[in-house]
């Protein structure tokens, strides 16, 4: 039960001698309490203050009980408050609309003290476990909110939608997306002279930033192998641009990670591979899943990053052609990839400037 230390009893009766009786009674307790003349002091009250508990007259000039029970009760932030009516009326049809007004109990005058103390203890009890309630919910609302961001930490926030929906396999067909691969060249050689706190550091500090780079564009971060970084565009939601917001990206890269080496720490360099085509895209696994791309485009791209020139962005003809309006780029000519032979492929370089008139 609520302690009378805890306890906040606000009075709201007329009658100046009532309220100084029921003020003397429930001090002799332990209650806090205030008083209030009539309704609208009693609301001003409420407002300023936190209470537990409301004893309440019915007949009031100005606004009576009715009227302070139905703006009590009509108000999301004061309607948990419990009311005790405490009236002089004792016919039913009193009893039943306070009641139905959302009144707790109701306690005719002249009270018995030993009901009456009874009656407001049960009516503390309720509030706590109300306030228990509450606080409970409002603690699992936090951790769902928790939950929510972590999820959509991992996966694209459509396919973590569906995931909630559905628990059978989620694979979708694109016709049409770019993938972006990129390494940072040497950096593993960095194990045998960094501790292992600074080398998950560097690599946070460049990841987080191409993850910034990837929310700029409109993009969807796959996943991070190692010291390398995988990225599309195109999906899950169908993009138009995507390939031209790819290859701003993949620049954008190039820039961000000339910043990083601004600093005192040895420079890193970085080899960036760009496809567009068809993939397939879906969720794998039930514990520690992932949202990952399959299909001839990945396989491509990430050839593309590993056939690529350090400090480069190299791309195949069908990205070429997609973007040779809009960007610049220098033509490698003939690569061997694994399992695809010889490949046409060109460096991107850079964007083309607007024509001014």
């Amino acid at each position: 039960m609520e302690s009378a230390q805890t306890a906040c009893v606000l009075v709201v009766d007329d009658n100046e001698a009532n309220r100084d009786l029921l003020r003397r009674r429930l001090e002799r307790q332990g209650y806090t309490v205030a008083v209030a003349e009539d309704g609208y002091r009693a609301l001003e009250l409420i407002d300023k203050q936190s209470f537990d508990l409301v004893l309440l007259d019915i007949m009031m000039p100005r606004m009576n009980g009715y009227q302070v029970l139905e703006t009590l009760k009509s108000n999301s932030a004061r309607n948990y408050l419990p009311v005790l009516v405490i009236s002089a009326l004792d016919d039913i049809d009193s009893v039943v609309k306070c009641i139905e007004l959302g009144a707790e109990d109701y306690l005719p005058k002249p009270f018995n003290p030993v009901l009456l103390k009874a009656r407001i203890g049960a009516c503390l009890e309720k509030k706590r476990l109300r306030d228990r309630e509450k606080a409970y919910l409002k603690q699992l609302r936090i951790e769902r909110e928790k939950s929510e961001r972590l999820l959509l930490s991992i996966l694209p926030a459509p396919i973590a939608h569906r995931l909630k929906q559905d628990t059978h396999t989620i694979a979708d067909n694109f016709e049409d997306a770019s993938v972006l691969f990129a390494d940072i060249v040497g950096f593993t050689k960095l194990w045998s002279r960094i501790s292992p706190e600074e080398l998950v550091e560097l690599l946070n500090e460049i990841f987080s930033a191409f993850d910034r780079l990837a929310d700029r564009h409109g993009l969807e971060k796959i996943k991070t192998i190692g010291d390398a970084y995988m990225v599309v565009g195109g999906l899950p939601i169908p993009k138009e641009n995507h390939a031209e917001a790819m290859a701003q990206m993949a620049l954008d890269m190039q820039q961000a990670m000339a910043q990083f080496n601004k600093g005192e720490r040895e420079p890193f360099r970085i080899r960036i591979g760009m496809n567009t085509g068809p993939v397939i895209a879906g969720v794998i696994g039930r514990n520690k899943f992932i949202y990952d791309l399959w299909g001839d485009t990945v396989n491509i791209a990430s050839r593309m990053e590993s056939h690529g020139i350090v400090n480069g962005i190299q791309v195949t003809e069908q990205t070429f052609d997609r973007l040779k309006d809009k960007f610049i780029f220098k033509k490698r000519g003939t690569i061997e990839v694994k399992g695809k032979g010889g490949m046409t492929t060109y460096l991107l370089l850079d964007r083309k400037k607007k024509k001014t008139l």
